[in-house]
């Protein structure tokens, strides 16, 4: 399949409670965030302003991802300087991109979607550093180092942690919080 079928696909069938991504030739649907998912990225959004204001997390910013099999994402955060997706569709260039972030869902296809086909494509696409908030797991997963389409680093803690963000990210992250929104 071709992106701009996967497009038109995605317009056609852009129903409330999901959205859609291309990974890896395969067209994926996401559930719909729930508000804990919702209260996840606002809080990993006020420690990034707060300490790298340079930076701004896009909310579910559309990117072109990977370089063989050209594919999108709709990623739950990306993390990139202010004003890097201007005069961009829905589906942005990934090169500004430092770091990316996703909260598991509670679906049947979390664990294939988040913890093998994204780290991989997000690697492949050079995006420095991925940020895996896995709720099933109570636990932050952070790639960094992608090489030869993957990435070299991974660091786990569980929620409670403080977790430290490599460069080019470089904050700290408190995962505290993450333990009141989990089921």
């Amino acid at each position: 399949m071709l992106p701009e079928e996967f497009e038109r696909i995605a317009l056609a069938a852009g129903r409330e409670g999901v959205r859609m991504e291309f990974v890896h030739g395969r067209i994926g649907v996401k559930a719909a965030p729930d508000g804990d998912h919702d209260e996840i990225i606002r809080w990993v959004m006020k420690q990034c302003l707060q300490q790298r204001p340079d930076l701004w997390l896009y909310p579910e910013r559309g990117l072109r991802v990977e370089t063989y099999r050209k594919g999108h994402a709709k990623p739950d955060g990306v993390l990139a300087p202010e004003g890097s997706f201007a005069g961009q569709g829905e589906w942005a260039d990934a090169d500004r991109a430092v770091m990316v972030v996703e909260v598991t869902s509670y679906d049947t296809d979390t664990d294939r979607r988040d913890r093998d086909e994204k780290p991989r494509t997000y690697a492949e696409t050079g995006i420095p550093v991925y940020l895996l908030v896995d709720r099933d797991s109570c636990e932050v997963l952070v790639h960094s180092e992608p090489e030869d389409g993957q990435y070299v680093s991974l660091v786990r803690r569980p929620f409670g942690k403080t977790v430290a963000l490599p460069d080019p990210v470089g904050i700290s992250l408190d995962t505290e919080p993450f333990k009141a929104w989990v089921r």
